[in-house]
Formats: structure tokens, C-alpha cells, sequence
């Protein structure tokens, strides 16, 4: 049976506000980093590696402000699905990397050789309309 997971966010991450900071900026959200927690997010998320990540992104932005989504697998009695949620965090990671080719994950990063035109991957400038069609067939 599938794992359907549940989407939170985005949460405004208190920060402090220097000279350079940010990912949602007024044209949208820039993906950081993508990461998996198999303990408390709190330990995960805060991990002094992460926090030094998200330090190094930041710096390199000068508007906007961080922010968090949280992608959770369903409560049910037992253990997650182990398979599925590394599943979607590489999927994510890839979908990640088309939308920030500077993405800060170390692991999952080797760029695909394919790409659709206009959908994923398919370089630069205004896609054509039938890709436009194309991606809104496939909801993406």
C-alpha cells in the first residue's frame, strides 16, 4: 500500500538579520537543503552540521527570510516506512537540485543526464506552451 506523507509550512525560521539573509524572497522559495529525520526533528534539524549549512546558504543570499517545510510520514501504529522515506527524500533531493543547482546536500547530488524541456532540467528561458500543457497535465 502507499505511504502518502503530509506536507507543514512553510515556517518562518527566527533568524538574525545582517546584511545577507534569506530563502523566500518576493519571486518564491529556494530550496537549501533537503534532509530526512530519523529521530526527533529536533535533533536533526538543529544538528550543529545542519545549522552550519543553513549558515552557508543564508550568507549567500542578500532578501528574503529562512524558512522551513516538513514532510511527514503518516502517524500509525509501528515504525514509518523505513523504504519509502528514503524514496521520497531522494526524489526530493532531485527535484531540489533542478530548482537550485547550488543545493548544499552532499549525498543523492549526482546530477540526472536527462532532463524534459521546459519541465525538468530543460535549461533556461520561457517554456514552450506545450510544455507548459505538459507540466500541468502531470501536476507538476
Amino acid at each position: 500500500m502507499a505511504t502518502i506523507f503530509d506536507v507543514y509550512g512553510p515556517f518562518v525560521v527566527p533568524y538574525y538579520q545582517g546584511s545577507a539573509v534569506g530563502v523566500k524572497a518576493p519571486r518564491g522559495y529556494t530550496p537549501a537543503y533537503v534532509g530526512k529525520a530519523t529521530r526527533t526533528f529536533k535533533q536533526e534539524i538543529f544538528a550543529p552540521h545542519k545549522l552550519a549549512k543553513y549558515q552557508q546558504f543564508l550568507a549567500d543570499y542578500r532578501k528574503g527570510k529562512p524558512i522551513l517545510f516538513l514532510v511527514v510520514a503518516p502517524t500509525k501504529r509501528g515504525a514509518p516506512n523505513r523504504a519509502h522515506i528514503k524514496e521520497l527524500e531522494d526524489f526530493l533531493i532531485q527535484v531540489a537540485l533542478a530548482a537550485n543547482p547550488d543545493l548544499l546536500n552532499i549525498k543523492g547530488t549526482e546530477m540526472e543526464e536527462w532532463g524534459i524541456a521546459g519541465v525538468l532540467r530543460g535549461g533556461q528561458g520561457k517554456p514552450a506552451k506545450d510544455s507548459s500543457e505538459f507540466k500541468k497535465m502531470m501536476k507538476m
